[in-house]
């Protein structure tokens, strides 16, 4: 089955579809491997991870391309990707689609903002007007229809957060968002349970909630009750990953070598302890036999080293 038929199967059940962030095919994996029924290739973690720098329009198009096809190559399950602004206009918009469709993503978010833009959940930003916001949305929705109908757009306003914008703002503009063709709307912003409240009750479709930054977090009871359609936690992942990394920095610079080896003996006993499985050599173990021939496996005959398993 297609990633964007799944998608839109998990959607129809209507239940409130919780989908952590990834930033990397490494932590897409790791979230794939822990059962999530899909996941979010997040921006700022791209941009962060990728760059070294902040979410605010410094990834290229071609920079987000590929990290969205290297999670869709690495997972099973639907990605959810960021696309920025579409970067470009309309026309722009038209490739853009057609370019993550081709990375095997399910859907992807296009925001209203002025270009370069930045994280929905920083001061600064701005939006383009309505009229050429909807004349994105438009060619978004009739690029996806040439290639894949079921591919999911997603049309993110960011005006309630935006110099001088407002929630009605915000809500209009998601409503003429999905009149446009976009099939999924995503209010960025909120600031508390009342404006979530009247997200999803005055948008007209689908609502995809962010939970991040300065806007509330809910349970999974409180998301159904309100009605969100998808939650993303776009940064948690990458918080973590900071976290461990630096936290593992400072021992090894107070303690040395010894920190290293405290570590590994840690991290043997982990559910990831045996990452040369989880990598997959296994599987290129597996493949060798079935495609190049026992002979190929002799090579790991009196080899130092993670002997993988061929599977039977």
């Amino acid at each position: 089955m297609k990633m964007t038929t799944r998608l839109r199967e998990l959607m129809a059940e209507g239940k409130t579809l919780f989908v952590p962030g990834c930033y990397n095919a490494l932590s897409g994996r790791i979230l794939n491997s822990v059962g999530f029924p899909a996941i979010y290739m997040s921006g700022y973690g791209t941009s962060l991870s990728l760059l070294g720098m902040p979410d605010v329009g410094l990834t290229t198009m071609n920079e987000m391309h590929l990290n969205a096809r290297a999670i869709a190559n690495a997972t099973d399950v639907p990605v959810i990707a960021d696309s920025d602004t579409g970067y470009g206009n309309a026309i722009n918009v038209i490739r853009t689609v057609k370019e993550y469709i081709q990375t095997g993503v399910a859907a992807i978010h296009i925001e209203d903002q002025v270009a370069p833009k930045r994280c929905g959940h920083v001061a600064g930003r701005q939006v383009i007007p309505i009229e050429e916001a909807c004349g994105k949305y438009k060619a978004a929705d009739f690029a996806r229809n040439e290639v894949d109908p079921d591919f999911v757009v997603i049309a993110r306003t960011d005006a309630r957060g935006a110099h001088g914008g407002t929630l009605d703002d915000a809500i209009h503009r998601a409503n003429a968002y999905l009149a446009a063709g976009a099939d999924v709307a995503f209010v960025e912003g909120p600031v508390d349970v009342d404006e979530v409240r009247r997200v999803c009750t005055e948008v007209e479709g689908p609502v995809m909630y962010n939970m991040t930054g300065i806007s509330p977090r809910f349970s999974q009871e409180e998301m159904q009750d309100l009605g969100i359609a998808i939650t993303i936690a776009p940064g948690a992942v990458l918080r973590a990953t900071m976290l461990a990394v630096y936290d593992l920095a400072i021992e090894m610079k107070t303690d040395g070598p010894l920190a290293e080896k405290a570590f590994a003996e840690q991290f043997a006993d982990h559910p990831m302890g045996d990452f040369h499985t989880f990598a997959g050599f296994d599987q290129i173990m597996a493949w060798e036999k079935q495609f190049m021939g026992e002979e190929e496996l002799s090579k790991y005959r009196d080899s130092v080293g993670h002997q993988p398993k061929a599977a039977e």
